[in-house]
């Protein structure tokens, strides 16, 4: 009998631990930019003023910094709150929309116990409450180890298809596509202006490359990434990577992890319809406008 109640102390002892484990991560995401850098080396309808711009308003969309918090089975995902530049203008606010298709703004939650996410969205002044289910990535357990942190992390990848509304893995249309829209220039002879986002196109699929420790026991990553024997350290998603650059085990403040609330609910395939409809508005509306973000084909 005594045994008994030892073995049901422990019991309790230990399932009252696994539900205050508790971690916090630090990720630092970045995004190559180069294709576009080129692009716009490329096309005299830049100023330089405008051009350093641009360049300035990328590094803030493209290098981001997130916070992970997460227990056993569920996680938040968030972007470190900064603070706008003085005299924050209309352009701006633009480049603010773009970075939520970029990966930042909203928090990120997911249950991996019951294989969902949430996550809220603002997106042209509309607020979106997407909620789907996991992706189910079939990881590939590859026979590399390295140090990352302190920690031993062992490779695995992936291929999954690409979010319409992630726009991160955007890349220059190649020779033959490029090729095609040429036949559609003008018949009057004159040189055809087109939008800068027409250069390019994004792909159906990405192979991930994930790093992931043993040594932190939890099915958990930064984003959506997940499915793993340990937590996830590092992502190579395209042309994006996500590295972890601290974690703190039992943090003496604990997070409150919880789903976000806010927004019209909709999921992942009806926001990346709704994303993708409205750039193709904006799209045409900037047809034939001379502007920052235009570029000549030709010469």
């Amino acid at each position: 009998m005594k045994q008994f109640l030892s073995f049901l102390f422990l019991t309790f002892l230990f399932s009252v631990q696994a539900q205050e484990f508790q971690g916090m991560a630090i990720y630092e995401s970045k995004t190559s930019t180069a294709d576009v850098q080129t692009k716009m080396e490329g096309n005299k309808d830049i100023s330089p003023e405008m051009r350093q711009m641009i360049q300035d308003r990328m590094k803030q969309m493209f290098e981001k910094t997130f916070v992970l918090n997460f227990d056993k089975t569920t996680s938040i995902y968030k972007e470190e709150e900064k603070l706008d530049a003085p005299g924050q203008n209309q352009a701006g606010s633009n480049f603010k929309m773009v970075s939520s298709m970029l990966g930042g703004g909203g928090t990120f939650y997911k249950n991996i116990k019951e294989k969902n996410y949430v996550v809220d969205k603002d997106f042209m002044g509309k607020e979106f409450l997407v909620k789907d289910s996991l992706p189910k990535l079939q990881w590939k357990i590859e026979g590399e180890s390295k140090q990352i942190g302190g920690y031993t992390c062992f490779k695995a990848t992936a291929i999954r298809p690409v979010s319409k509304s992630d726009f991160r893995n955007f890349r220059p249309k190649n020779a033959d596509t490029k090729k095609d829209d040429t036949k559609k220039t003008t018949t009057d002879g004159k040189e055809k202006t087109t939008n800068l986002m027409e250069e390019f196109e994004m792909p159906k699929n990405v192979t991930i490359t994930a790093w992931y420790t043993p040594d932190i026991p939890v099915s958990q990553g930064p984003e959506n990434y997940w499915g793993l024997p340990g937590l996830i350290l590092e992502v190579t998603d395209g042309k994006t990577i996500i590295l972890c650059s601290k974690v703190v085990l039992n943090p003496k403040e604990k997070a409150v992890i919880k789903a976000p609330t806010n927004g019209k609910e909709i999921s992942q395939a009806a926001y990346d319809e709704t994303v993708v409809k409205k750039m193709e508005e904006l799209r045409q509306m900037n047809q034939g406008r001379n502007g920052a973000m235009q570029m000549r084909i030709g010469n």
